[in-house]
C-alpha cells in the first residue's frame, strides 16, 4: 500500500509542471522517506532477541516439558494498528473475531510491548479487560497504577542523567525538540521546570514533524523547513532531540535541507543529544542522507551485557531456512542490498543466503545486543521464571487435571504477582529483579557518535548513568574521550570570568546576562558568579579581583625610610635644643638671657627637648606602655611649653604696665605670676589626660580596614573625644598666647620677644590647624607620621622663632648683648624682680630711656 501511495505522490508532482524543482526534489525525498519507515533494521534485532530467548528457554527446559511459542504483531507506531493487533490476540488465529478463540493451544501467556510508549495505552485498554499479563520494554513517564512490569528504564532516571550531563559540561543554553504527544507535554511540564531550577534555559522548544502518510507534501515540507530554520538560526549549540524511534524519520532529512533548499542560513556545527529510545540504523535512511551532521552527537543507551551464544545464533540465521520468519528475507535484502528475484536489474546482485554479518558495517546492523534487545531478552526470561514459580506442586496437579492449555487460560492473570517477587541471574550474570514500582533497576551508557564520509558511524562509550549512585553523582563521564566537531560552548552569552558577576538582562531568560566587574574590595573566584563577596578582614583582593591575598602586618618602623627620616630629624632638633640650652646656661648672666626670664626660658627649652623625644613614642611596634604615654605625654609636654610662652608674654605686658606712675599692676608682676601661669595651665592638661586614662585609655589595636593591603598595628585612641579635647586645650593656650603676644608686639624694647612669640605662635597654630584635616584624610601608619611631623614642625617652629635670634646675638653679636643696650628692659626687669612697688620716673627720664632703647 505504501508503494502505491508513493507512486501516486510522484505522479501528481511530476504531472504538474508549475512546481519548482526544489519542490519536486523534496517530494521525491519525502516519498522515499515514508517508504523507508517500513523497516527499522535495528528493530528487527528485537525480534531476533525474542526468538533467541524463547529458543534458549525451551532448550534448557526451564518450564519442565512446557514449550513457549511466539506470535509477532506490528504496531506500525499507530493506535489503530495497535488496537487491531491486541484484538487479534483475543481471536482465533487468522480470524478477527474477539471473544471467539476456539484454538486453546493458541492461548497467550503474556504480551511483551514496545519499543514506543505511545502504543502501550491502546494495547492496555483492551488487554486489561481480560486480565492478560503485559510486560513492557519502553520508557516510562510515570508509575503505572496497575503495576505493569517494565524491563526498560525509568523516565526520571534518564531526565536526571541528561540534566547532570548538561551541568557537568556547563551547557546552559540549549534547544529542545520533542514529540507531539502526551509524553512530550509531560516533558515540558516536568523536565523543563526541573532544568530551570538548575540554571539551564531553552532557546527554543519545538515539536518534531509528525510522521504521516499524506498527499499534501507541501505542508509536510513547510514543517520541515520551519524546523530547520529554527535549529540553524538558534544561538544554542546543543540540541536535545527527545523523541522515540518513529520520530527518527522526521529528523533524518535535516542535513539534506542544506542541499536542496536555497535558504540564507549558514551551516553551524551543533551537538545533538538523543535519548535511549532513538535509533538511526536503517539502511534506507543511510543511503539517502549524509550523517555527518550528527558527528559528535551524544546518545543514551540502556545498559546491556553480551549474551553468550547470541552472536553465534545470528550467524546461523539464513533466509533460505524454512524455520525463518517472514521478515527475514526483507531484512536480508535491506542489509546486504541484494534481491531474491530471478529477474535481476543490472545494478542489483543476487542474494545467495551465505552473506556474512561480519561484513556489514555496525552502522547498518549491529550484531552486538542493544539495550532494548537486552530488555526483551530479560522480559522473556522473567516471564519464564514467573511461570515456573506459578507452577508449584499444587498448581501442577491442578494443571494435569484440567490440561495445561486450559490452566494457563484460567490462571494467566495471576502471573503478575509472581513477577513482583522473582529474582534470578540471567546468562550474562546480571541479577534481574523489579523494584517497588515495577521497574528494572538499570542504568544507561553514554555514547559518542563518530561519523565518516561513507555515511557510516561508530559509537564510542564515554560514560554511564548509574541509578545506584547519589543524584549529584549520577553521571560518570570521561570528557577527554569525547570527540566534538568543535569544542562546544552552549551558553546564551560568554561566561563571566572570575572577578566579574552576572547581571540579568531585562526581557531575556535568566541564562542571558551581562558581566559586571566586582565592586572595589570584593572578589569572585568562579565562573558565572552570582555575586561578589568580601575577603576576610586579614586578606585583600588581588588586582584582578579573583582571589584574596593575606595582608602584610605593618607599622611605622625604625627600619623603613620614613621612620629613619623622622628619627633623624627628631635627634637633630634634640641636639639643637640641648645646644641652645647650653648656650643660655653658659651666658645666663648676660643681659639678653636675664632680660628674657631665665627660669621660663630654661623650662621652655626643656619642654621643647621633651617634645622632640616624645616623637620616639610614635615610632616602632605599639605596645600597652607606648599607647598609654603617646598622646598624654605629647599633650602635657606641649601644654607646659605653651604655658611658658604664655607666662613670658604676660610678664612682658605686665612689666610695661607696671612702669606707669601709680599703676596697680605692680603687685601682679614677679616670679610667682610666671609659676602660677605655668602650673595652672599644665595642671589643666594633666587633669584632662588623667580623666582620659581613667575612663577610656588608649590601647594597642590592629587596623584591618584603613589600608587595602596591610594590617596596620597602631594605638586606638579609646576615645576620640578625649583626644580632640587634648588638642583643643592646646589650641586654647596657643590662641591666648598668640593674642597676647600680638597686642604686645609693638612695645618698645630692643629685646622685646613678643614679636618673635607672635610669629612662633602663628607657625604653631598653622601647623596644628592643618594637622586636623591632614590627619583625618590619612590612613594607616601615615597617620602616625603626620602626627610626628606636626610635633616636630611645631616644636621646631617655637625653637627657631624664639631662640635663634637670641643665639645669633649671643654668639655673633656680643656687642649688642650689653647692659647699655638693654638698659630700659633690664631696668624694668629689675623692678619686677626686686618687687619694688612704686617708682617715680619723670617724663624726661622715660623719654631718655626711650631714646637709649632706640639707640
Amino acid at each position: 500500500k505504501w508503494e502505491e501511495m508513493s507512486e501516486r505522490k510522484d505522479g501528481r508532482i511530476n504531472s504538474n509542471n508549475n512546481h519548482n524543482a526544489d519542490l519536486v526534489n523534496s517530494s521525491i525525498v519525502l516519498s522515499e522517506l515514508f517508504c523507508s519507515i517500513t523497516y527499522f533494521l535495528q528493530n528487527y534485532q528485537h525480534i531476533l532477541a525474542l526468538i533467541f530467548a524463547v529458543k534458549e528457554i525451551n532448550e534448557q527446559n526451564i518450564l519442565s516439558n512446557i514449550s513457549l511459542g511466539i506470535q509477532i504483531s506490528n504496531s506500525y507506531f499507530m493506535p489503530r494498528w495497535t488496537t487491531l493487533a491486541s484484538m487479534e490476540l483475543l481471536s482465533t488465529r487468522g480470524r478477527s473475531l474477539p471473544n471467539y478463540k476456539c484454538d486453546v493451544k493458541d492461548s497467550v501467556v503474556s504480551v511483551i510491548a514496545g519499543p514506543n510508549s505511545s502504543i502501550f495505552p491502546f494495547m492496555a485498554n483492551i488487554l486489561n479487560v481480560y486480565k492478560m499479563p503485559q510486560v513492557r520494554y519502553v520508557l516510562e513517564h510515570h508509575v503505572v497504577e496497575n503495576y505493569i512490569p517494565s524491563f526498560s528504564y525509568v523516565y526520571a532516571q534518564e531526565i536526571m542523567g541528561l540534566l547532570q550531563l548538561l551541568m557537568y559540561l556547563r551547557w546552559t543554553w540549549v534547544g529542545l525538540i520533542f514529540q507531539p504527544d502526551k509524553s512530550g507535554e509531560q516533558l515540558i511540564e516536568n523536565a523543563v521546570t526541573l532544568f530551570s531550577k538548575k540554571g539551564i534555559c531553552f532557546d527554543f522548544m519545538k515539536e518534531a514533524v509528525q510522521p504521516t502518510f499524506t498527499n499534501y507534501i507541501e505542508s509536510v515540507l513547510s514543517d520541515f523547513r520551519k524546523l530547520f530554520m529554527i535549529i540553524m538560526k538558534s544561538t544554542a549549540n546543543v540540541i536535545i532531540i527527545y523523541c522515540e524511534n518513529n520520530f527518527t524519520v522526521s529528523l533524518t532529512p535535516l542535513p539534506y535541507f542544506e542541499e536542496f533548499t536555497k535558504m540564507p542560513v549558514k551551516r553551524k556545527d551543533k551537538v545533538w543529544i538523543m535519548p535511549a529510545q532513538m535509533e538511526f540504523t536503517s539502511i534506507s535512511l543511510l543511503k539517502m542522507f549524509n550523517m555527518d551532521v550528527y558527528y559528535g552527537a551524544i546518545t543514551f543507551e540502556v545498559f546491556s551485557r553480551e549474551i553468550p551464544g547470541f552472536n553465534k545464533f545470528l550467524q546461523k540465521r539464513k533466509p533460505t531456512s524454512e524455520e525463518e520468519d517472514q521478515l527475514m528475507r526483507v531484512f536480508w535484502k535491506q542489509v546486504f542490498e541484494c534481491t531474491f528475484s530471478q529477474a535481476l536489474v543490472d545494478i542489483e546482485k543476487q542474494c545467495t543466503g551465505e552473506e556474512k554479518f561480519e561484513n556489514v558495517p555496525k552502522s547498518v546492523f549491529d550484531t552486538t545486543l542493544t539495550g532494548q534487545s537486552y530488555s526483551i531478552y530479560n522480559a522473556v526470561n522473567a516471564v519464564a521464571h514467573a511461570l515456573q514459580a506459578m507452577l508449584s506442586p499444587t498448581l501442577k496437579h491442578r494443571a494435569r487435571e484440567v490440561g495445561i492449555e486450559t490452566f494457563f487460560t484460567q490462571k494467566a492473570w495471576q502471573l503478575h504477582q509472581y513477577l513482583r517477587t522473582i529474582s534470578f541471574n540471567n546468562t550474562a550474570g546480571q541479577k534481574i529483579s523489579f523494584n517497588e514500582n515495577g521497574y528494572l533497576n538499570t542504568g544507561f551508557d553514554i555514547i559518542n557518535w563518530v561519523t565518516f564520509p561513507n555515511k557510516s558511524f561508530v559509537k564510542v562509550k564515554v560514560g554511564n548513568i548509574d541509578p545506584t549512585h547519589s543524584p549529584d553523582k549520577l553521571v560518570v563521564i570521561s570528557r577527554e574521550d569525547i570527540i566534538w566537531p568543535v569544542q562546544p560552548l552552549s551558553v546564551c552569552n560568554d561566561n563571566c570570568s572570575p572577578g566579574y558577576r552576572k547581571m540579568k538582562i531585562e526581557g531575556k531568560p535568566f541564562c542571558c546576562y551581562d558581566c559586571l566587574p566586582c565592586a572595589k574590595e570584593k572578589i569572585s573566584n568562579q565562573i558565572d558568579a552570582v555575586d561578589c563577596f568580601q575577603c576576610p578582614e586579614d586578606q585583600y583582593p588581588n588586582k584582578a579581583q579573583t582571589h584574596c591575598i593575606l595582608k602584610e602586618i605593618t607599622f611605622l618602623s625604625y627600619n623603613e625610610l620614613l621612620g629613619v627620616i623622622l628619627t633623624t630629624v627628631s635627634l637633630f632638633f634634640s641636639v639643637i635644643t640641648i645646644m641652645v640650652l647650653g648656650i643660655f646656661i653658659k651666658n645666663q648672666d648676660t643681659p639678653i638671657v636675664k632680660a628674657n626670664n631665665r627660669n621660663l626660658t630654661y623650662t621652655l627649652l626643656i619642654a621643647l627637648l621633651l617634645s622632640f623625644f616624645c616623637s620616639f613614642l610614635f615610632i616602632g611596634q605599639p605596645d600597652q606602655v607606648k599607647c598609654l604615654m603617646r598622646q598624654t605625654a605629647f599633650g602635657i609636654i606641649f601644654s607646659i611649653a605653651l604655658s611658658c610662652i604664655l607666662g613670658k608674654t604676660t610678664i612682658v605686658v605686665l612689666a610695661f604696665m607696671a612702669t606707669k606712675p601709680g599703676s596697680k599692676m605692680q603687685k601682679w608682676v614677679g616670679k610667682r605670676m610666671a609659676i602660677s601661669i605655668v602650673l595652672s595651665c599644665s595642671l589643666g592638661q594633666v587633669t584632662i589626660c588623667l580623666v582620659w586614662l581613667a575612663i577610656c585609655p588608649p590601647f594597642p589595636d590592629s587596623d584591618m580596614n584603613s589600608m587595602a593591603e596591610e594590617i596596620v598595628l597602631d594605638c586606638n585612641a579609646g576615645s576620640a573625644t578625649m583626644f580632640y579635647l587634648v588638642l583643643g586645650f592646646m589650641g586654647f593656650l596657643a590662641s591666648i598666647s598668640f593674642t597676647v603676644a600680638f597686642f604686645a608686639r609693638k612695645l618698645p624694647d630692643s629685646f622685646n620677644e613678643t614679636k618673635f612669640i607672635t610669629f612662633s605662635m602663628l607657625v604653631f597654630c598653622s601647623v596644628w590647624i592643618s594637622f586636623v584635616p591632614t590627619y583625618l584624610s590619612t590612613k594607616g601608619k601615615y597617620m602616625v607620621a603626620v602626627e610626628i611631623f606636626s610635633i616636630l614642625a611645631s616644636a621646631a617652629g617655637l625653637l627657631s622663632c624664639i631662640f635663634f635670634p637670641k643665639c645669633y646675638i649671643i654668639i655673633f653679636r656680643p656687642d649688642l648683648n650689653t647692659k647699655g643696650t638693654t638698659f630700659k628692659y633690664h631696668y624694668m626687669l629689675e623692678i619686677v624682680e626686686s618687687g619694688i612697688c612704686t617708682i617715680n620716673v619723670t617724663m624726661s627720664s622715660l623719654h631718655l630711656l626711650s631714646n637709649i632703647s632706640d639707640t
